[in-house]
C-alpha cells in the first residue's frame, strides 16, 4: 500500500513544490546564476566558481538535470551543461500562477 500523501494533490501542486525544493539550496540557486552568466560552463569549472568542491557540484547538477532546468552535452571526458530556457519559462510562470492565485487583496482578520 502507498502511503505517499504526495500523490493525493494535483499535478500542478506537486510540479510547483518540486521547483521550490529545486530552488531551496542556494547552491542550485548559484549554479542557475552562473550558467545565465556564463551561458555554457563544462562540469568541472563551475566548483572554480563556487565554495562547494566538484562532487558536491554534480549531486546539484544531477537534481536540476532530473527537472529538467539544465541540459547537458557530452564532449570527451567533459559534459557542458547550459540552462533549459524553457523549462526555466515554465518554472516562472508557474510560481506568478501561485503568487496571483494564492495573494489577493484582503485584509486578514486574525
Amino acid at each position: 500500500m502507498n502511503n505517499n500523501k504526495r500523490d493525493s494533490f494535483n499535478d500542478d501542486e506537486r510540479l510547483l513544490a518540486d521547483y521550490a525544493k529545486l530552488l531551496s539550496h542556494p547552491a542550485r540557486v548559484a549554479i542557475i546564476r552562473l550558467l545565465a552568466e556564463k551561458k555554457e560552463i563544462k562540469t568541472g569549472n563551475i566548483s572554480d566558481f563556487l565554495p562547494i568542491s566538484r562532487p558536491t557540484v554534480s549531486r546539484h547538477l544531477r537534481e536540476l538535470k532530473e527537472l529538467g532546468v539544465i541540459d547537458g552535452t557530452i564532449d570527451g571526458l567533459q559534459i557542458h551543461y547550459c540552462l533549459n530556457m524553457s523549462r526555466l519559462q515554465q518554472m516562472r510562470d508557474a510560481f506568478t500562477r501561485f503568487f496571483q492565485q494564492s495573494i489577493t487583496d484582503f485584509v486578514c482578520s486574525c
